[in-house]
């Protein structure tokens, strides 16, 4: 009798979880070793899709909020730490509870401009006989060219470049600019014209000198003399044919220091045909060589200024024509070359690109000139002045430069240059 009781017991009670465990793990090892990794995989899978869906996401709903920005509709707040670790956004008009005026610093800045001024230093480089003086005055509507100021003036070629410049200030509508021309008599007029820009390059590199000194005194001005060239326009002769290997040269070394804008003078010796084919070849020696000129592609802060600046790299070089004569067309008084067959209007766009040129220089690119002259040119050059010191600005200061503002022992000048000023109102 408790045989079979030890037997029914023995057949009831099942195996413990251990036993039972053991005994199912050990016929499916292998199974359950790839399920586990499938079970990896797809884990790691899902994680992923979730990151991307995540980043997608998140991607659209700024994209979303951008447009919303760009019609108005809200005010995107884009906080970011600060020194004192706070946050900063961005409260447009429609956020305000009333105006603020802050859009009339726009007329401050107008009426401090207009009482003090400002400077613009233009350049003129090309052999002589090309109109330089001519195109001067054509562009500034008045006699400022060294050739027209100069009463006792003698037209003969320089033996040497020699660099002679003169200052006016024109005064139209309440607002005064400081005009400076420099020009380059005697500039290609030689029969061995080797290193005849070297003169310029010294030019060029003595204005940023002075103008580094200037910032570097203890005791500064309230307004440092802004005699730094801010344009080079450089008059190629119309041959119809391709750049000149002194074109090439003086523009490659130029082009690295200063802004040049180059034009084709006396454009109305050529046809239109030649003066079109002669603009694309000059274009395809300018990209051939590696030449730099105005504006530069590198230079465009925004979609509306590379629409802008690419319409003028397509016509540059401009073909001018200048003159200071006034003649009668249609019962109007137009500036022009009158020839045999007609007259050659110079504000006419149909018949040559100097309002092209003038809009450049003036109207749309002059403060553009300024800052590129001042953030690009100047900053280049202040950066190796102070690399080829290798002393700090302290250093420099105390060592190359006078401590307190006064004449210049020396004015850097290597003799090649002579250079003579005069000043007047217009």
């Amino acid at each position: 009798m408790r045989e079979d009781t030890t037997k029914v017991l023995e057949q009831e009670i099942p195996a413990s979880m251990e036993e039972r465990g053991m005994e199912e793990v050990k016929p499916s090892a292998v199974e359950d070793k790839a399920a586990a990794e499938e079970a990896v995989e797809e884990r790691v899978a899902q994680e992923k899709t979730e990151d991307s869906t995540a980043q997608n996401k998140e991607t659209e709903e700024r994209e979303v909020d951008v447009e919303r920005e760009m019609e108005g509709e809200v005010e995107v707040v884009t906080p970011c730490p600060t020194e004192s670790h706070g946050l900063q956004g961005t409260i447009k008009g429609h956020d305000l509870f009333g105006y603020v005026g802050i859009e009339a610093v726009l007329d401050q800045m107008r009426r401090k401009t207009m009482k003090a001024g400002f400077e613009f230093n233009i350049m003129v480089v090309g052999q002589s006989g090309l109109g330089k003086s001519t195109l001067v005055n054509t562009l500034f509507k008045s006699k400022v060219s060294r050739k027209s100021c100069s009463p006792n003036y003698e037209e003969k070629i320089s033996k040497t470049v020699k660099l002679q410049s003169v200052s006016h200030v024109i005064e139209e509508k309440g607002v005064k600019m400081k005009l400076t021309v420099i020009d380059t008599p005697g500039f290609g007029d030689q029969i061995n014209n080797e290193n005849c820009w070297e003169p310029i390059v010294s030019y060029v590199n003595e204005q940023y000198e002075r103008y580094l000194k200037e910032e570097l005194y203890v005791n500064r001005k309230p307004r440092i003399p802004d005699t730094r060239v801010h344009c080079c326009v450089y008059f190629l002769p119309a041959t119809g044919h391709w750049l000149r290997p002194i074109d090439v040269e003086f523009m490659k070394r130029l082009g690295k220091i200063v802004s040049i804008v180059p034009i084709i003078a006396k454009a109305d010796t050529l046809t239109m045909e030649e003066r079109q084919e002669f603009k694309q070849r000059i274009r395809q020696d300018l990209n051939a060589n590696g030449i730099r000129v105005y504006p530069q592609t590198e230079y465009d802060e925004d979609p509306e200024d590379r629409i802008l600046n690419d319409k003028i790299r397509e016509n540059i070089p401009f073909a001018v024509v200048g003159t200071d004569k006034e003649h009668q067309v249609n019962g109007n008084k137009v500036l022009g070359r009158k020839t045999k067959w007609g007259i050659i209007e110079v504000e006419n766009v149909a018949h040559c690109e100097f309002t092209n040129l003038r809009d450049l220089l003036i109207r749309s690119h002059l403060q553009d000139l300024k800052d590129v002259t001042h953030n690009i040119h100047y900053e280049t050059f202040r950066v190796r002045r102070l690399n080829e010191s290798n002393l700090t600005v302290h250093g420099l200061a105390l060592s190359c430069f006078p401590m307190e503002n006064g004449t210049h022992g020396t004015n850097g000048t290597n003799g090649t240059s002579d250079r003579s000023e005069s000043e007047s109102h217009l």
